[in-house]
């Protein structure tokens, strides 16, 4: 029982350090181009992780040449898509909103498994999807849903919703992809791919001028994202998956917008406007509904 308790702990822990990197990203990218600041963080995160296989494995151990083709698609769609829209939609959103829009991710994936994995839904988690589409829409148009349908949304907000759709393909990719592979060998090459992709948008943008000029806080936002957002973060969720299931490992990830919204209240003063707070309530329910057990 001890050890189960831990592995809440290493949950809850991994939920607000996933929280915080909406924080840690919303510093970055004031100093970063969005290509630059998602590259950096996973050059750190997949020599972290290529040195935790090595730890425990005492080897490097290198996919099969027909896994080469989906661990690339997972680091197209979970790391060069996914953290180019996140650092886009940064830029011009607070990390409080961001973090809810994005808490759409488990109703995305819900939806996806239906369509393209012949997985079913049962009449309280198609109510989950639902409460939460009405949370994040609350969310992105400020109370004002009209707006969704008059064109007025930001790019900010689109480029957030991108990162819903980005981690939904990364997720269906890698249930096929974690047939043959563990999960943290999959997120390790994920990791390496994804940077790869994203090294020459990043040079091009500028990387090497803005780390010369990264000021320090920006500096420790980066190893915040890559080595506790990233590796340490990933890691902990794939132990508690292992240990006590997905599904109830998953609900935990339901406290990331609520630490994020916390944490960005606490640490860049941002506002905390009522429609936040109500549409916050039903993302947050939403998943809790989609995410239950059958």
């Amino acid at each position: 029982m001890g050890k189960q308790w831990g592995v809440y702990v290493k949950l809850l822990l991994t939920a607000i350090i996933w929280g915080g990197t909406f924080i840690a990203g919303r510093v970055v990218v004031q100093e970063m181009g969005a290509f630059a600041a998602a590259f950096a963080r996973f050059a750190i995160a997949s020599m972290a992780l290529l040195l935790l296989v090595y730890r425990r494995e005492k080897k490097l151990i290198f996919p099969a040449r027909e896994q080469l083709f989906p661990l690339i698609l997972l680091g197209l769609t979970g790391v060069f898509a996914y953290n180019a829209f996140f650092f886009l939609g940064l830029q011009t959103v607070t990390a409080s909103r961001a973090a809810l829009i994005i808490a759409l991710n488990p109703v995305a994936i819900a939806i996806g498994s239906v369509l393209f994995l012949q997985e079913k839904l049962t009449g309280i988690r198609w109510l989950g999807v639902a409460t939460s589409v009405l949370g994040a829409s609350i969310v992105i148009s400020e109370g004002k849903l009209g707006a969704l349908f008059a064109g007025n949304l930001g790019w900010g907000e689109v480029f957030l919703l991108g990162c819903v759709v980005s981690w939904c393909a990364y997720t269906l990719i890698g249930k096929s992809v974690m047939q043959g592979l563990s999960p943290l060998i999959s997120t390790t090459y994920a990791c390496v791919f994804g940077s790869i992709a994203l090294a020459l948008p990043a040079i091009a943008q500028g990387l090497f001028a803005d780390l010369a000029t990264l000021s320090f806080p920006a500096t420790i936002g980066l190893f915040y994202l890559g080595l506790l957002g990233s590796a340490v973060g990933f890691n902990w969720y794939y132990e508690g998956v292992r240990q006590i299931g997905a599904a109830k490992a998953s609900v935990f990830i339901n406290f990331v917008p609520v630490s994020a919204v916390i944490l960005g209240v606490l640490l860049l003063k941002e506002p905390l406007p009522v429609t936040l707070l109500l549409g916050g309530f039903f993302v947050i329910l939403g998943v809790f509904l989609s995410n239950r057990p059958s």
